[in-house]
Parts: C-alpha cells; structure tokens; sequence
C-alpha cells in the first residue's frame, strides 16, 4: 500500500516532468521562432544593404572603389503587380567593355548637352549640367558614343522612403561598372534644398564612398529625402516624366533576396543612349 508520504513524492516527481516537457517544448518553439526571424531579417538586411546605408541611400552594390556603379535605396517594397506597359526591347546585345581609368576630358563646359534615353517605355531627355558637373557628363559623353547604355536594363525601381528608377549597369544586378571612378560633383546644387532631391533630378549611384561613381544612375520621379551625397548633373524634360511616371504606376517587383533589387515590373529596357552638344 503505497503511503500519503510516497504519494505525495510522486505527485512532484510527475509535476516535475510536465514542468520539464513543457519547458523543452518552449525552447523549441522559440527555437524555429528565432529561426524564421533571422531568415526573414537576412532577407531585410540584404535588401537594406543594397538601397539604404543612411535610411536612404543610393549605392553601388560593389564595394570596391574600381568598379563601382551602383547604389543603396531604402528597402523598398514593392508595389502590387500591373500590366506592362512598355514595348519588347530591340535586338541587340549589351556590351561590357571596361576601362582602366576616367577618359579624358573632352566636353565644353560653356556649351549645352542633352541626353536622350530612348528606352522601351518611351523617350526620356536629360539637360545635362556641363558647367557644374564637368566629369560626370563627359564620363556620359564618353559611355554613350561607345554605346555602353544601349541594350541595358533599368534594375531597380524604389516605391517607399525614395522614389527613383535606377539605370546603367550592363549587368542588370547592381554590381556593374565602367572600371573606372569619377568624383563627386555639384553637391551644392541649389536645387538640392532640406536634403531632398526633387522629381526630375538625374543624380549618380555610388558605393557610399566619396567619389566612387561609375556608371549606374538613378532619375527621381518624386521628390525624395537623400543626403546630399549624390552628383546631381541631369535634369528629366516634361516629357520624359511622363514616362517616368508611366514607370513608376506600374510598381515594383519583391526585392530579390540575392541582390537586394526591386526591379520594376515595366520592362524599362535602354534601346539606345545619345549625349548631344548644341
């Protein structure tokens, strides 16, 4: 006959083990629980990392200063899908020439330059800033005549926190470049007023490093809150906001979890790109 005192002994002992079955079950669960948070922040962080060093930031994906091009942006998200409103690009292939050093300085910086992206969306022309950001535009002047932009793909459209279509590198991920560097230019734009660049400014991408752009750009389609640490050398025409705009209407795509990209669902693909003097 088991006694008061036995009983009593093996009620704890059975108190115990729920107590001790419970406690592991919690540490599992918190277990998968931190888990599935780490992997969802590494998505975040991937995607912060390649838009947003300062809350915005647009950045070269590629941290060495030699070939840097691309840009940070807020981790951007994207925008319900829509239909595409451009056309298929044109035949042709991109090419991935580099060089070895920032080409000569050629332009005029007395005289007016335009650019103008004929892209699969539409036309978009540019009045470049010879005068305040010599080196930019004759990098562009430079790239355009040996046909660097034409066949590329815009890869990145941010819709939250900046609002920007970023363009110019031949490889579509963020991470390409000319091989070269140019230094910051026109940081004082008057235009760049409480640190916002307004809709219709074409500034660089650059790797959060002083003068660490290359080739990738980024043309603001609404005003957005960015430290002044991007070249502004472009302004977008009427017309090419429109386009812009086209582009924006039609969102963004998730941020692709190897790269960090919201590449826009419109298919803005750079037919052709010209630099003209007049």
């Amino acid at each position: 006959m088991v006694s008061q005192e036995q009983r009593r002994r093996q009620l704890a002992r059975e108190k115990f083990l729920r107590q001790q079955q419970r406690r592991t079950s919690a540490r599992r669960k918190a277990r998968m629980r931190n888990a599935a948070i780490a992997s969802v922040l590494g998505v975040i962080l991937i995607g912060s990392v390649a838009l947003y060093t300062t809350g915005v930031v647009l950045k070269d994906d590629d941290d060495s200063k030699t070939n840097a091009s691309a840009e940070v942006t807020p981790s951007a998200s994207a925008t319900s899908k829509a239909p595409d409103p451009c056309d298929k690009p044109a035949e042709g292939k991109v090419k991935t020439q580099t060089w070895k050093k920032e080409p000569a300085l050629t332009i005029d910086k007395s005289a007016k330059y335009t650019m103008k992206l004929e892209t699969t969306c539409g036309d978009i022309d540019i009045a470049l800033k010879a005068k305040a950001a010599p080196h930019t535009v004759n990098s562009f002047d430079f790239l355009a005549g040996k046909g660097y932009f034409d066949h590329t793909k815009c890869h990145r459209l941010t819709t939250e926190g900046i609002y920007v279509l970023q363009c110019g590198d031949p490889t579509a991920q963020g991470n390409g470049g000319p091989g070269y560097n140019i230094p910051d230019e026109n940081l004082k734009d008057k235009s760049l007023k409480d640190n916002v660049y307004p809709a219709g400014t074409v500034a660089m991408a650059n790797t959060g490093q002083p003068d660490s752009g290359g080739s990738q750009f980024f043309l603001v389609y609404q005003d957005s809150q960015l430290p002044p640490s991007y070249t502004p050398f472009g302004t977008v025409s009427k017309e090419g906001m429109t386009v812009l705009k086209k582009i924006a209407a039609a969102g963004a795509q998730p941020a692709d979890p190897t790269t960090g990209n919201t590449a826009p669902n419109a298919t803005v693909v750079i037919d052709k790109a010209t630099v003209t003097k007049s």
